[in-house]
């Protein structure tokens, strides 16, 4: 511990050029009595730390000096591909492993190298999960991390809508952040799944290894999942009328498979500037909501059933508002 922290010190200097004490304790998260032991072992070993004094001094080192030693760890350099999720990272269990790498590897770039990619981390920053979401409790995602990263079988308590909540035995081969929820890739029994991972219960790891399918393309896989999943969710479709009020709003209101129906199958505007439109759906309960985001602006025409559910949910509203 103390001589990765010795190696962090250095690596904080080297970046960073001058630092006071204070500085280096809160970036350690130790107390300033130690950065002084610290900064002393660095120049019994013969490292050229330095102490200007007065109110803008603080340690650094001999001007020219640099160390080639980065001392990357395994998995400081896997944390590198969640260089720009440190939440992410943080949920995986590799917030301080994050941290570590991307001050060693800025400490092996060069002068000009390094401070492009310090302007970079101060100009951009993604924030992956979706507005007005709270975060999902994930208590499992650093164990089934593990498990896909050392390729030992799991055996999970899942929640699905249709078998309820079972337990099954998977081989993990990859996760995938979509939208800030994790899902795991994983293979039951001959078939290959996804599974929501806040939809698991329990986790049991187990000493047994296995081997990924030849030729799994995690990217690919999920690429082809997630379109079929678009298709295969909408299994009925309703014709529309919308206004031209109605067509703009769709723009941030509407699903995309419906947004898309509507500029593609939208006939002539009526006099009123109005188009009719053939647009997908899930079912009837789930579209009821749908298109009423739009409000006035869209009438359904087809199915009746979806029609008179729409007029159902709207004489509700009169009712609950005493409209009538």
């Amino acid at each position: 511990m103390r001589a990765s922290r010795l190696l962090s010190l250095l690596m904080l200097l080297q970046t960073r050029g001058m630092m006071t004490a204070p500085e280096l304790a809160a970036e350690l998260e130790v107390s300033v009595r130690t950065v002084y032991r610290d900064v002393e072992s660095l120049s019994a070993a013969g490292v050229p730390v330095y102490a200007d004094r007065g109110p803008a001094g603080g340690y650094r080192l001999l001007d020219g000096y640099r160390t080639r030693l980065t001392g990357l760890s395994s998995d400081e350099a896997v944390s590198l591909f969640l260089a720009g999720l440190p939440g992410p990272a943080a949920e995986l269990g590799m917030g301080a492993v994050l941290a570590g790498a991307q001050l060693k590897l800025l400490a092996a770039l060069p002068a000009e190298s390094r401070e492009r990619a310090a302007a970079m981390r101060e100009v951009f920053h993604l924030d992956a999960p979706g507005w007005f979401r709270d975060p999902e409790p994930i208590p499992y995602l650093s164990e089934i991390g593990d498990a896909v990263w050392t390729r030992k079988r799991l055996r999970v308590r899942y929640r699905s809508w249709r078998r309820g909540e079972q337990w099954t035995t998977l081989d993990p081969l990859g996760m995938v952040l979509k939208a800030g929820l994790w899902y795991l890739v994983a293979r039951a029994g001959d078939k290959i799944r996804t599974y929501r991972i806040t939809r698991v219960s329990a986790v049991e790891p187990l000493d047994e290894g296995f081997d990924r399918p030849e030729g799994f393309d995690l990217a690919k896989f999920w690429q082809d999942w997630t379109e079929r999943f678009e298709r295969e969710s909408y299994t009925a479709e309703a014709v529309i009328r919308v206004s031209p009020e109605g067509r703009a709003r769709a723009a941030h209101l509407a699903a995309p498979a419906v947004r898309h129906a509507i500029e593609a199958t939208a006939g002539e505007p009526d006099a009123d500037g109005w188009v009719r439109a053939t647009v997908p759906i899930e079912s009837v309960r789930h579209a009821v909501v749908d298109l009423l985001k739009l409000g006035p602006d869209l009438e359904v025409l087809e199915p009746p059933e979806l029609r008179e559910a729409v007029i159902a949910r709207i004489s509700a509203l009169s009712d609950l508002y005493g409209a009538r």
